[in-house]
């Protein structure tokens, strides 16, 4: 085994990116740069101790969007510290990001959903005598964000959400949405529901909520795309959220720091807890932290409870994955997928995220996926 040149490099992270134009990690071409949210979130500033290792030249990866401003922590970091090193990530959408995986032109993928057994008999063709596997990196609350003018504070359960996104409820004063909201003076006006155009891992995620919560009065299958009629369509997390920003009357989902980088109020969640609980990265982990491991061998996709009516758990969670092959990945990308997952991984990788308005993953589940990169090959 040839020694690995160690280049180690203090780097600090840059809290609040503004994201807008094109960024060097959106080099290959984004239709998710059009809202210009950022990583914002307040104190995103820690010392990173990176090992660049072999890492050299271009890897590039692409998928979800949900992550896109933890990557753009991650990347600016990691740049910083190993000069020479290219990190080009397309964040586009989880459907995308597979598909460009299981076609090799890509290290790795973002993904919000758990590669499918059909996928993963895709990623072979990539893989050679290896698979694809979904690394845990990041998780966070899949914000429900809206735009009533008057209205700051708003609380919905899981059979109101499912109304709302299936157009069976279509005004703001609706009395189910009333029953929830007492003393709020709620207009009469339409709801302008809008959902994600494109294959997605985080409309997935929420019809796995819906399905899990609201069994009775959301009958679609969880998958990528989005099931109901009605409704009105954008492109990536950045499109909903704009939309929503814009059209008063709106509501939609997106990851956290959507909202928070753009003044969006989001809703309180009834869980038929004690409370209605707020879209905030502590809550997300608490519900993340009951999360189990059903992935075999080194895949370590995660099974999580929606229906928690603990104490300020927040239900409506994503975790994004990276999805890389285990064993048969390309030897000129190989020494820097494991040297930037490693760091995306490590403590200070973690670190950087809940001020950033994600989750980081639990402890016990982060060791593995450090163990796991270590192995790759």
């Amino acid at each position: 085994m040839k020694l690995q040149r160690k280049n180690r490099l203090r780097a600090t992270a840059l809290g609040a990116l503004a994201v807008s134009g094109a960024l060097v990690l959106t080099a290959c071409g984004s239709d998710d740069n059009t809202g210009g949210a950022t990583a914002a979130g307040g104190k995103t500033t820690a010392a990173s101790d990176v090992d660049c290792g072999d890492a050299k030249g271009q890897l590039r990866a692409s998928g979800s969007s949900a992550q896109k401003n933890a990557m753009d922590l991650w990347v600016k970091n990691y740049m910083a510290a190993c000069s020479g090193v290219e990190i080009n990530y397309n964040s586009s959408s989880s459907g995308e990001g597979i598909v460009a995986f299981n076609q090799g032109t890509v290290g790795f993928a973002g993904s919000d959903s758990a590669l499918k057994p059909e996928e993963v008999a895709d990623s072979r063709k990539t893989c050679g005598k290896g698979q694809g596997i979904n690394l845990p990196m990041v998780g966070g609350p899949i914000a429900v964000g809206y735009n009533l003018e008057g209205v700051d504070n708003l609380v919905l359960d899981a059979p109101t959400l499912a109304k709302i996104f299936d157009s069976k409820i279509k005004k703001w004063n609706d009395p189910a949405i009333a029953k929830l909201n007492d003393g709020v003076d709620l207009p009469d006006k339409a709801i302008q529901a809008f959902h994600r155009s494109e294959d997605s891992g985080t409309t997935q995620n929420l019809g796995k909520y819906l399905n899990a919560a609201a069994p009775s009065d959301w009958k679609y299958e969880a998958e990528k795309k989005w099931p109901a009629p009605g409704g009105q369509a954008a492109s990536g997390s950045s499109g909903v959220a704009a939309q929503v920003k814009q059209v008063d009357g709106a509501i939609g989902y997106f990851e956290l720091s959507y909202a928070t980088s753009q003044d969006i109020p989001t809703v309180d969640i009834n869980t038929g807890g004690s409370a209605p609980v707020k879209a905030t990265s502590e809550n997300a982990s608490q519900a993340i932290a009951a999360a189990k491991i059903k992935g075999t061998g080194k895949d370590l996709a995660l099974d999580l409870d929606y229906t928690t009516k603990a104490e300020g758990a927040y239900p409506l969670v994503l975790v994004t994955y990276e999805v890389v092959c285990d064993s048969g990945n390309k030897p000129e990308t190989l020494p820097t997928v494991k040297s930037f997952l490693g760091y995306t991984a490590s403590e200070d990788g973690q670190k950087v995220l809940t001020d950033a308005g994600y989750a980081p993953i639990p402890a016990e589940i982060n060791a593995k996926v450090r163990e796991t990169v270590a192995s790759l090959s």
